[in-house]
């Protein structure tokens, strides 16, 4: 590892180029650390918050998933009833045809004509039956359809209050949020001002380019940020603070806690 000289991504700041004694070095860095802690809570947050609508909208698919089963379960019975309906029908159908062979026995002359007559009424009559069976059949399915229905709607509606307990819960930490990220910027604007401009102005870029992180600390011969080994020579060019020293791998600015 090196320390990042006038590279354009990642220029070495001196003080002697903005001004600044190794103390005041010291000071900006401190200031740094103060900024790094609130633009590192805002980046999670922002990170949480980006998140909620697809929670939002996951228990909402569970949610309209279980609905859509209700609706399918209220459509079979409509179907079972419109078929029963038309077995009725069709046994109404049957039974007046009955009826009419029925009136035509006794009219007939010869006794072969007479059998063939009951035979039909007896083919009539049994048909007859296997519509009844199915309609009785269809009834029974229909009952324990709306037995269904009535548990699934009573299903649903606790489901409802879970699901609006749970999507309240997250738009109530949305606004948490928000609140909390109003007041870090309050806070960031207070800190500001006591940063160099041009010190500021690397910082904010590497924050950019690095998640949300551009400053850490060089703890164990190791950059806090990446792991990358940091060499004794430049753990001493770090506290010497004669110019920011940057992490070799990842562009981070580096620093020693004390």
């Amino acid at each position: 590892m090196e320390v990042r000289g006038s590279s354009p991504l990642s220029p070495t700041i001196k003080p002697k180029e903005i001004g600044l004694t190794a103390i005041d070095l010291k000071t900006q860095i401190s200031n740094l650390v103060k900024l790094q802690t609130i633009d590192s809570e805002i980046y999670f947050l922002k990170y949480e918050k980006e998140s909620k609508p697809r929670e939002i909208k996951t228990i909402e698919a569970s949610f309209e998933e279980k609905k859509k089963h209700l609706l399918e379960l209220e459509k079979n019975l409509l179907d079972l009833q419109k078929v029963r309906k038309e077995k009725e029908l069709e046994l109404a159908t049957k039974e007046e045809s009955n009826k009419k062979l029925q009136g035509q026995l006794y009219s007939l002359k010869t006794n072969k004509e007479y059998q063939l007559m009951l035979q039909q009424i007896q083919y009539a009559k049994a048909d007859a039956s296997v519509i009844e069976d199915n309609i009785l059949q269809l009834f029974d399915r229909a009952d324990r359809g709306k037995i269904e229905i009535d548990r699934e709607k009573h299903l649903l509606q606790e489901e409802e209050k879970l699901f609006l307990d749970q999507k309240k819960k997250v738009e109530d930490r949305v606004k948490d949020i928000d609140d909390r990220l109003a007041q870090l910027e309050g806070f960031r604007k207070q800190v500001l001002p006591d940063i160099d401009s041009k010190i500021l102005v690397q910082y904010e870029r590497i924050l950019k380019n690095r998640d949300g992180l551009a400053i850490v600390t060089a703890r164990d011969n190791s950059c806090q940020g990446c792991n990358m080994f940091v060499p004794p020579q430049v753990i001493n060019l770090i506290k010497m603070y004669e110019h920011l020293v940057t992490c070799e791998m990842c562009n981070r600015i580096l620093y020693i806690e004390e």
